[in-house]
């Protein structure tokens, strides 16, 4: 079966570092994947993807994370550095089949995923 998993959250004062993996298993490696978070009472918000032409972050996150992958592992990973309290959010794995991640409003839209990870706690404390 399929599926996303994700592993490396936990808790982090602030200005600290965490990395976070997502292993792929069960299908072949999607050319669209990258990582969404959500925070409580907010909605899920795409933070960094990468696809078969480019690599995007969303501007709270730019310059701070860093996206990457080992194809030969099937690892997305994200890197986190300077975290802020604002970063306090379950972060998800996720894939969409087409070369090109579907955008909305120039980021990766939610509604276009096709697969998902159970996310993992990330906690920045200030």
């Amino acid at each position: 079966q399929a599926q996303l998993a994700e592993s490396g959250g936990g808790s982090v004062q602030a200005g600290g570092s965490l990395r976070l993996s997502c292993a792929a298993s069960g299908y072949s490696w999607m050319s669209c994947m990258g990582w969404f978070r959500q925070a409580p009472g907010k909605e899920r918000e795409g933070i960094a993807f990468i696809d078969l032409s480019s690599t995007t972050y969303a501007d709270s996150v730019k310059g701070r994370f860093t996206i990457s992958k080992d194809n030969a592992e099937n690892i997305l990973y994200l890197q986190m550095n300077s975290l802020k309290a604002e970063d306090t959010a379950i972060y998800y794995c996720a894939a969409e089949s087409a070369a090109a991640c579907t955008r909305v409003g120039g980021m990766w839209s939610a509604s276009y995923v096709e697969k998902w990870g159970r996310g993992t706690q990330v906690t920045v404390s200030s």
